[in-house]
């Protein structure tokens, strides 16, 4: 299924699991790029500080296609079998404890390594049917079945999201495009490995970065880039978060609402010392959910702008 998208249509992002329900309007450019790295076969690197909506992007792609979305958010301890399988020694040890009280069971057969190998993210998006029949096998998987849109088949492909890459070490982008170059990677104490299906497209993958530590040279370049930045104009600033906001929050909260936060936010960017955080498009949303959780009439809300002001915007220490 090839990507398809509307840029002037608005997306309903329904809840699922931890992630909220939301909104998305792609930019032309935002699907121009997601179409690329499919018809390339790359994975989509996005770039650019937090809050700019590089996750929510990759979750749009899922949603506008059908396709099932699944996610992991790297940290400084994940390796590349981490998004592959999942091993659970510690509820093994449990389970051992547990038989040595219990008479009459095959304790080397229940304790076999393989019924506590769960499927990882990468699994999922390479083999889903490979992957639910491990997991239903598997004694105490790590992580739940991921949640997966109604009527949705393997055959309708998946949007995979791995967040925030430059968390990891090195070590991890290289592998990881080489498990996708490849796709398929092998398996422990089961003796085989997980390959994409002929039958399936390959999963469209989109890796994000907060540019917190440098990427590999060898990992970009076999990656298409997107930027995602925010304008550094101010007046332009302050049209891009007026418009997210009427996405988000068209019918809660007037255009003299989001407006005057947009000037409150664009303000208190500027006046930041370098290498503090600068509040974004995240934080702006952030203060019109709040506004309009805490009151419905406009003057009470622009009341509360003034109010909230400091909370949601004014987090690099110089101006608390």
């Amino acid at each position: 299924m090839k990507l398809t998208y509307n840029s002037k249509e608005v997306i309903h992002l329904p809840k699922q699991g931890s992630w909220p329900e939301s909104f998305h309007e792609f930019e032309a450019e935002h699907g121009y790029a997601l179409m690329a790295a499919e018809a390339a076969g790359r994975p989509l690197l996005l770039r650019g500080e937090p809050g700019t909506g590089k996750s929510q992007l990759a979750r749009a792609a899922a949603v506008a296609t059908g396709r099932l979305f699944l996610s992991v958010v790297v940290n400084a301890r994940t390796e590349c079998e981490d998004l592959q399988w999942k091993f659970d020694a510690v509820g093994r040890l449990g389970e051992a404890q547990i038989l040595a009280s219990v008479p009459d069971v095959d304790r080397l057969g229940r304790l076999q390594p393989a019924h506590f190998l769960s499927p990882g993210p990468l699994w999922w998006a390479l083999d889903w049917l490979s992957a639910e029949q491990k997991f239903n096998n598997c004694i105490n998987p790590c992580e739940p079945i991921p949640d997966k849109p109604e009527a949705w088949q393997p055959g309708q492909g998946s949007v995979l999201l791995i967040d925030e890459i430059d968390k990891a070490d090195t070590d991890l982008p290289n592998s990881l495009l080489e498990t996708l170059g490849n796709g398929d990677f092998k398996l422990p104490y089961l003796g085989g490995s997980v390959r994409k299906q002929t039958d399936i497209p390959p999963p469209l993958v989109i890796i994000t970065t907060n540019e917190e530590r440098e990427l590999p040279a060898a990992f970009v370049r076999r990656c298409l880039v997107l930027p995602l930045n925010l304008p550094e104009n101010k007046a332009e600033l302050t049209d891009f978060l007026c418009r997210r906001g009427a996405v988000h929050f068209g019918k809660q909260c007037s255009e003299e609402v989001r407006m005057h936060a947009a000037d409150m936010l664009v303000e208190d960017r500027w006046n930041v010392e370098p290498g503090q955080p600068r509040p974004g498009q995240a934080e702006y949303l952030d203060l019109l959910r709040a506004v309009i959780g805490m009151a419905e009439k406009e003057t009470e809300q622009l009341e509360l702008l003034t109010a909230l002001r400091r909370f949601v915007y004014r987090k690099a220490a110089a101006q608390v």
